[in-house]
């Protein structure tokens, strides 16, 4: 054996530019195992099977039972599944999305859903946007400001449902307090359905817009001052330096913060629940995740209520789909 190795040393015959030559492996039988290795090390990097007991497991516990709970659901709304009892995977079909697609709730939950996202983004992406560049400009007791701007941020949905809650009451509620003062209302902010929905899209804009501060802050903090100093140099206002030079340099921050913000839209069972406590919301407010809820645990529809559940994640999926395809493009992933 030491003979082996001194001949396979002597192989490495140094070069006259003071390398070693690779002689030593031209010819060897690579077995499967190892081109196996190199396929992944050249593909996924040297470190990549070295670091496979860090990262593997918690990959496989995730697959199972996060991915493998929504493989599951999707199996699940194939079926008839209801009532008691099991569910026979031996006829699977697309009965419950025929019967989706055809469903006026389930349009009219979609609607709705639409709405809180959209109106729920833009509106604490807007008012975001200005508290930060209100605090930006360098007043007084900033960091109180951020605190208390960002504090609701740190409120369950269910301690803000009953905050709203209390807010919106028709008697005794603040709201109906302060328009009282210039002859308005009052209104019945959960009970007319007309308003019901922007009346809780009001109320989440109000938790989250310190999120989309903060997020924004910190996108301003990393412009350099230079810019400012030369947009000031070349006669710009205040509104037309942050208009056409200031806010498009933001667009990473507001796509990041928008998908957040949007994910959060569409976890927003957790407030419309707390509010009425019980499955159905005030009238006007009914979106996918509270129909799927309702359909599933209160009608036991299992397997439209998976169908259901299936119908939010491909809407779940279509606002982080593009947003994985940008950040893949831009190396970040």
């Amino acid at each position: 054996m030491r003979r082996a190795l001194t001949e396979s040393d002597d192989e490495r015959e140094p070069r006259t530019d003071g390398g070693v030559t690779a002689g030593g492996d031209q010819g060897r039988s690579v077995g499967p195992v190892t081109r196996i290795k190199d396929r992944f090390e050249g593909r996924f990097g040297s470190d990549f099977l070295e670091s496979a007991p860090f990262w593997l497991p918690p990959f496989l516990l995730m697959a199972l039972f996060v991915y493998g709970a929504i493989l599951w659901n999707f199996f699940l709304s194939l079926t008839d599944y209801s009532g008691f009892g099991g569910a026979d995977y031996s006829q699977l079909d697309f009965e419950m999305y025929t019967r989706a697609f055809g469903d006026p709730n389930v349009w009219n939950a979609v609607t709705n859903t639409f709405l809180l996202v959209v109106g729920f983004t833009v509106g604490t992406l807007a008012i975001g946007l200005v508290l930060a560049i209100l605090i930006d400009r360098g007043i007084r007791f900033e960091n109180a400001f951020r605190t208390i701007y960002l504090l609701p941020m740190s409120l369950s949905f269910v301690v803000t449902a009953q905050f709203w809650l209390w807010m919106y009451n028709y008697n005794e509620g603040i709201m109906n307090q302060f328009f009282g003062l210039f002859g308005l209302g009052p209104f019945s902010y959960l009970g007319n359905q007309s308003i019901a929905l922007w009346a809780v899209v009001f109320a989440l804009i109000w938790q989250f817009s310190g999120y989309a501060m903060v997020v924004y802050l910190a996108g301003l903090r990393a412009i350099p001052d230079e810019m400012y100093e030369a947009a000031k140099t070349d006669g710009a206002s205040t509104f037309r330096m942050y208009w056409r030079i200031i806010i498009p340099q933001l667009k990473g921050a507001t796509i990041s913060a928008a998908v957040i913000l949007m994910v959060f839209a569409l976890k927003a069972f957790d407030f419309l629940y707390s509010l009425v406590s019980g499955y159905r919301p005030p009238t006007g407010t009914d979106i996918l995740s509270t129909l799927m809820v309702r359909t599933a645990y209160s009608n036991t529809e299992w397997a439209y209520g998976a169908a259901i559940a299936i119908i939010l994640f491909v809407l779940a999926l279509g606002i982080i789909g593009p947003y994985l395809v940008y950040e893949f493009r831009r190396d970040n992933l």
